[in-house]
């Protein structure tokens, strides 16, 4: 069953399909992470229903446009829905293609990437999910280095990479930003509470950048 939910931020609302994968907190916590920079051109890869690029859009002044790119065709053409029933059919694009097949048009061309992407290894994790949701919580159709090659093509020099992926990932995400020349600026640990150990990682990379990473306190919910 759809519905519109309310997204808790002035008017606006996003399209959920209740039968299918619907977007977690983590999706709330990555629009979070950073905030915008004035005329920001901003790519939301594997963007699911839109949550964490409409959610930054609302969050923030300065956003020129937003770009979703979602591979999965039902979320894409409810994902523009969702767009038209916010009335934001001039400040974002859907486009419904895998994120490693994006177009030579958006070589070089986003300020900011967000991506709250699959993270789970394909040989393991989730073993009896439908095939509707698989996709979306393991690497079966993107693995982490698509991810990577394709934000290093999509970004300016200078441009931000800022994702949240498995906490016990960590060392393989930013050897993999490194090789890339993503280089690793902000990290925070998520964790479920203070006895708890980190279950997932915060991290926003910068093409080009010099090194040198801020490491913030562990957020706690």
């Amino acid at each position: 069953m759809e519905i519109a939910e309310p997204l808790l931020i002035g008017t606006y609302r996003i399209l959920q399909d209740t039968e299918r994968y619907r977007f977690t907190s983590d999706s709330v916590r990555l629009a979070r992470f950073v905030t915008a920079k004035k005329g920001e051109r901003v790519a939301d890869f594997c963007s699911g229903s839109g949550i964490v690029g409409l959610s930054f859009f609302a969050e923030n002044e300065g956003v020129e446009h937003v770009t979703l790119f979602e591979a999965d065709g039902a979320l894409a053409e409810m994902s523009g829905r969702t767009v038209a029933l916010n009335h934001l059919d001039d400040r974002f694009t859907v486009e419904h293609v895998r994120v490693q097949d994006i177009g030579k048009q958006y070589t070089e061309h986003f300020s900011l990437i967000l991506a709250n992407p699959p993270y789970e290894r394909a040989d393991g994790g989730f073993p009896n999910a439908d095939a509707q949701k698989a996709p979306c919580r393991s690497e079966l159709t993107l693995t982490l280095g698509e991810l990577l090659d394709s934000a290093k093509r999509c970004l300016k020099f200078g441009g931000r990479f800022a994702l949240i992926h498995r906490a016990d990932r960590v060392a393989e995400l930013l050897s993999a930003l490194r090789a890339r020349a993503l280089e690793p600026k902000k990290l925070r640990f998520v964790a479920g509470g203070a006895d708890k150990n980190p279950y997932a990682v915060l991290v926003c990379a910068v093409k080009g950048g010099a090194p040198g990473v801020e490491v913030l306190p562990t957020l706690i919910p």
